[in-house]
């Protein structure tokens, strides 16, 4: 004897009707099949909405019935031949004039009771299991329907029955004894008590329905079909790649229904594992998949690799805390707690108790918050009245997230792990609770962040260890795009050598915002980010916050002050902020410090290392310097690589306005270059660094010697370089001045016994400084190490290829 139950989409349109008919009819000849059948996909919520309606005295009631009925009639038509099909419209129209009169009754007396409820629920079953059977029939397969009211008896628990075994197995046992028919269809979901009065087992409860029967007749196996190929790593609506489990522990199995897994009901597992019954999840749709098969845990599953076998999540979950002094040391708390919650039916998911007896903690369905605090609160009102506890502490919109897997006892760090990366991406724990046979570990989080804790645990345990990086780049211009293309060229090999993933997931200019959760497309970004909707409803960073991604990273490759002063709300988030503007670190120092308190505070990555340098390691050279004990004495430097590129290309034969545009239309300037030719842009970067090596310095502070004419400060970019066109004596005298005594002009920063100063200088030949060509940047650290020779830091300072180079290494230090 086989046990077969079909429900879901399975039975949510003839078509798959069809499919499930096929399934039955492809089961060799030899089993006996008893097959049980849920209601038609939305026809039980329907149903019971219907009741709910007639009860407040709303007439919609009856369009709901009638569309209930249309659809029952329709599938009739669909499934059973023309000529065949009197005897079961009839009988299908009987049904809907029963709940078409129950309905009516319940407008008329204006309530509508657990009993009156289960009464109405049945139905759909009954209208399921009634059509197929008679397409059974009609279409030459011999087969016999059976109310399972008359099979399974249960207590008078309305909603949520308890099922008699001990008569229900009688019961079973002698129809089946009795019965030579091959094919046998039942209605899930619904019983009776010893009255005869109708019963349901629970929403979704066929599943459970399907395994009581294959307990009683000792099946020899039990098929569950749904829509899915098997019980899932996690909850495919979360998480993207979700995988099917091939083979689960019965208590495993359990572990996960119980904490939200849909797919099976709770219960199911339990008759069916007093029996040993092999149990297969499978996939109505795809027949030929094998699914999930639940048996009992093995030796071969204890040399199975996969320590976490699922991660599962049940949200609508409430956490109520009794707090108290007066509880330390007193026996009988806890016990009144429970009892007063158990006397008001309420089920308890999850309990913690802190050590010091101070608190207790349970986790219970939001719907039943409010009446779990009237009923403790009367419970210990005389505890409450002098103060030995506080009134029940409630707190809604949470959800539980689990680890199940038997193996998690034999090895350690699986918590760790857990804790870690749920930490790591600013998931606050409220709650945890680990069983003794350490085969689940559970946290409450808030239900804001459910799905990605889901994400980064299923990264952590299933995906082989590859970790995306959700990319969020503000700033699409040539750095940007030099940036977006290095990282479509670098993810294989990324993939490969770091299995690490960095998925643009968002991408934003001064116009327009583009974010996809799935990967932007990096072959095609312009035309998706020019076609993307404008919203000025919702900056970026809100957008980021909102979207609450896994391992998110933004960064900022703008010279926005608007965007710079959003890094705070981002690092107390947990997203990483990479800064190639130099505004937010080049404030006051208030505001460089309260960031790198949050990053700290928030265990959140904050770099910035293209502030100075472009990609040059500068700022990561002097903390390694500092970290590792060296005391700072001096820092020489020459920052700009505009000025470098300019002051080595200017010999007084070409206008030094022209030089300076050579340098703009090469990507080397800020947008406006009088931040750099003026000197503010430099005056930044020492200060950054200044910082950096602990010097609560500001921005006025640093004294920025100017060569520039004041004149050339005024007016537009257009109009700046009309002025240095007239200032070109000015320019050419400061060439010759140095050119005659043989030195070179360099705009040279300084930092020394904690002052800061930039200036422009005559390099003489004998130094590093005289010979940095190009666009190059140079930085002489001298410490107590290295205070005869300095270290030097050499290399390109400009340009969007070294600047995007700079800031996907900065990505990739917040990856790890």
């Amino acid at each position: 004897m086989k046990v077969l139950k079909f429900g879901g989409s399975s039975m949510a349109r003839p078509v798959n009707i069809t499919q499930v008919m096929n399934i039955i009819r492809n089961h060799p000849d030899q089993h006996k099949l008893l097959v049980v059948v849920s209601a038609f996909k939305g026809i039980t919520a329907s149903l019971i909405q219907a009741g709910q309606l007639a009860a407040s005295g709303s007439q919609e009631y009856a369009r709901i019935v009638k569309t209930i009925e249309h659809r029952h009639l329709e599938s009739v038509q669909a499934l059973i031949p023309v000529t065949h099909q009197s005897s079961t419209l009839s009988e299908v129209k009987v049904l809907c004039n029963e709940i078409e009169d129950l309905t009516n009754s319940i407008l008329i007396l204006g309530e509508f009771s657990p009993h009156t409820s289960d009464r109405l629920a049945a139905y759909g079953e009954l209208l399921s299991s009634h059509i197929l059977a008679a397409a059974f029939c009609q279409n030459g397969t011999a087969c016999l329907w059976k109310d399972s009211r008359e099979l399974i008896r249960t207590n008078s628990r309305h909603g949520c029955a308890a099922v008699d075994f001990t008569a229900t197995n009688r019961l079973i046992q002698d129809f089946m004894q009795q019965q030579t028919c091959r094919l046998i269809i039942v209605p899930g979901f619904i019983a009776a008590d010893e009255r005869g009065v109708t019963t349901t087992l629970g929403r979704n409860s066929s599943d459970y329905t399907a395994a009581i029967l294959a307990s009683a007749v000792n099946a020899t196996v039990l098929e569950i079909w749904s829509d899915v190929n098997g019980i899932q790593t996690a909850d495919p609506r979360y998480v993207k790649h979700a995988r099917s489990i091939s083979r689960i522990s019965y208590e495993d199995a359990m572990e996960l229904s119980h904490f939200g897994a849909g797919i099976i009901y709770p219960p199911t597992l339990l008759p069916v594992m007093r029996q040993n019954i092999p149990t297969y999840i499978k996939n109505t749709f795809d027949p030929g998949n094998t699914g999930t098969f639940i048996a009992p845990f093995t030796a071969t599953d204890a040399t199975d690799d996969s320590l976490i076998k699922g991660i599962s999540s049940k949200d609508r979950v409430t956490l109520i805390s009794l707090e108290g002094s007066g509880m330390i040391g007193v026996p009988g708390f806890a016990r009144r707690l429970f009892e007063a919650l158990s006397n008001k039916e309420i089920n308890i998911i999850m309990i913690t108790q802190g050590s010091s007896e101070h608190t207790i903690c349970a986790a219970i369905e939001t719907e039943a918050a409010e009446s779990a605090k009237i009923a403790v609160n009367k419970e210990f009102a005389y505890e409450i009245s002098i103060g030995y506890v506080k009134e029940l502490i409630v707190e809604n919109e949470l959800s539980i997230v689990a680890l199940v897997g038997e193996q998690m006892k034999s090895r350690h760090g699986i918590s760790g792990g857990m804790f870690g990366v749920l930490g790591h991406n600013g998931i606050n724990i409220r709650a945890i609770a680990q069983g003794a046979s350490e085969r689940n570990i559970s946290v409450i989080i808030a239900s804001s962040d459910t799905k990605k804790a889901i994400n980064v645990l299923h990264e952590q345990f299933f995906e082989g260890s590859c970790k995306q990086i959700n990319l969020f780049l503000s700033g699409t211009g040539n750095v940007g795009s030099k940036l977006l293309e290095l990282i479509k060229n670098q993810n294989s090999y990324l993939e490969r050598t770091m299995n690490l993933h960095i998925n643009v997931t968002g991408l934003a200019n001064s116009r327009k915002i583009l974010i996809d959760e799935d990967g932007i497309d990096l072959d095609h970004w312009q035309s998706l980010l020019e076609d993307a909707p404008s919203d000025a409803t919702l900056s970026f960073p809100d957008a980021i916050i909102k979207k609450n991604l896994r391992n998110s990273v933004f960064a900022d490759v703008t010279a926005s002050e608007n965007v710079a002063m959003t890094y705070t709300r981002l690092l107390e988030k947990s997203i990483g902020v990479i800064a190639c503007n130099k505004i937010a670190c080049s404030g006051t120092y208030k505001h460089y410090l309260q960031q790198k308190k949050t990053a700290a505070a928030y265990n959140t990555p904050f770099f910035f290392e293209t502030n100075v340098g472009a990609g040059l390691p500068v700022i990561n050279t002097l903390n390694d310097l500092i970290r590792s004990g060296d005391r700072l004495l001096k820092i020489e430097a020459v920052l700009s690589g505009t000025l470098n590129f300019v002051f080595n290309h200017y010999d007084g034969s070409r206008p030094f306005a022209h030089i300076v545009k050579e340098a703009q239309v090469a990507g080397l300037t800020e947008p406006d270059p009088r931040l750099d030719l003026s000197g503010q842009d430099v005056a930044r970067k020492i200060l950054i660094l200044a910082r950096e090596a602990g010097n609560a310095l500001e921005a006025g502070e640093v004294i920025n010697t100017s060569f520039l004419p004041a004149v050339c400060m005024q007016g537009t970019v257009e109009e700046f370089y009309d002025t240095l066109l007239e200032q070109e004596t000015y320019f050419r005298s400061l060439y010759n001045t140095a050119a005659i005594a043989g030195h070179k002009l360099k705009l040279v920063a300084c930092l020394e016994h904690g002052k800061a100063s930039v200036g422009l200088q005559h390099i003489v030949p004998d130094t590093a400084m005289y010979h940095l060509s190009e666009k190059d940047n140079i930085v002489l650290y001298y410490t107590e190490r290295y205070g005869q020779q300095p270290l030097v830091i050499q290399g390109a300072g400009a340009g969007a290829a070294v600047t995007a180079s700079g800031i996907f290494a900065d990505i990739l230090r917040a990856a790890r």
